[in-house]
């Protein structure tokens, strides 16, 4: 690890990602226990320095205070970082509030005016802080939805998204997925059935939009599969790269998916919810400074899944540090300059 990472926060720990369609009030409880009083806190609060690149600086920007949230998982370090770097490149005045514990510590700061922005993912915000039961088929239909019902309950702005769909799949290692010539999960049923070895999480196995009802979807049953393994979400990646399974649920945009040769599957049958990247911002702060609509643009026209996935993986599998991974990237990628 490079000394700036040590001079930065420490490493996090790979993190499991909150329980998707966990209720509200159960989430509340955990979020109370780990933040002291309810309050909102980050392990570090550091922001990278940068020069603007495409990212301009804005002059109704110039030393506003803007608070950025981010959960403590991975992918939404890296993206709270690329925010908070960006909008101090612009001019802003940035807290970065990233490792904040729980998908309700940053709602609610949100709710509460304490935080101004926050990556999020639309399917997030329909099924569990809007509390719907069934997703929204299509990309652009749930985000809109999404988008009008809580910029009418809780003027909440969810700007457009990125192509980046952070949602379930299933996987299967690269030498075996052209053993059986399979690309897609309409193919499994064609599939004999010593074939059909499954690696799934407790919970997905018994969801009502996970295991059971996939493969209703997809013109199977329980009965025709070779063998379901139940296993901890971290272990299914190398468990499906070893072979003690075919077929490993996995979430699209994970760092192990390329490093550890695994094929994701195509949904071709549009099963799953989507879960694609956006920022949800205050609608004052975005009415006081509509300049972040496109700024954020600039962002989420780069992101999909694997773009994604890489940068996980640099922090997952190599270790580095992730506001060091967000700001590498924005650099490389023209967004901002090193200062």
């Amino acid at each position: 690890m490079t000394s700036a990472s040590r001079r930065g926060r420490p490493r996090p720990r790979r993190l499991r990602r909150p329980r998707r369609g966990a209720t509200a009030a159960a989430l509340a409880v955990t979020l109370c226990a780990a933040l002291a009083g309810c309050g909102l806190h980050s392990s570090s609060g550091i922001v990278l320095a940068a020069k603007p690149g495409a990212i301009k600086a804005q002059p109704n920007l110039q030393g506003v205070h803007l608070t950025v949230g981010a959960k403590n998982f991975t992918e939404q370090l890296i993206l709270g970082d690329m925010l908070s770097t960006m909008l101090s490149a612009a001019g802003a005045k940035v807290t970065n509030l990233s490792n904040t514990p729980g998908s309700f510590g940053v709602r609610q700061g949100l709710l509460s005016g304490k935080i101004d922005l926050s990556p999020e993912y639309t399917g997030t915000g329909w099924i569990t802080y809007l509390g719907h039961d069934n997703p929204i088929k299509g990309s652009r239909a749930q985000w809109r939805a999404v988008a009008k019902e809580d910029k009418a309950k809780n003027d909440l702005i969810w700007l457009p998204p990125a192509a980046e769909n952070n949602t379930y799949a299933f996987a299967i290692r690269e030498s075996k997925a052209k053993q059986l010539k399979i690309t897609k999960l309409s193919q499994l049923k064609a599939l004999p059935k010593k074939e059909l070895t499954f690696c799934v999480e407790s919970e997905f196995a018994s969801r009502n939009d996970g295991f059971v009802p996939m493969l209703k979807k997809y013109g199977m049953k329980k009965s025709d599969l070779g063998k379901i393994t139940v296993l901890d979400t971290g272990v299914i990646y190398t468990a499906t790269a070893k072979g003690q399974c075919n077929f490993g649920e996995v979430f699209t945009t994970d760092g192990r998916i390329p490093r550890l040769h695994l094929r994701v599957l195509e949904d071709d049958k549009h099963f799953f919810p989507r879960y694609n990247l956006t920022e949800v911002v205050q609608g004052d702060v975005l009415r006081a400074h509509p300049e972040l609509k496109p700024m954020m643009a600039k962002l989420n026209a780069k992101l999909d899944n694997r773009v994604m996935q890489k940068l996980n993986a640099k922090v997952d599998v190599d270790g580095d540090d992730p506001a060091i991974v967000a700001r590498d990237w924005l650099v490389q990628e023209g967004l901002v300059r090193m200062p």
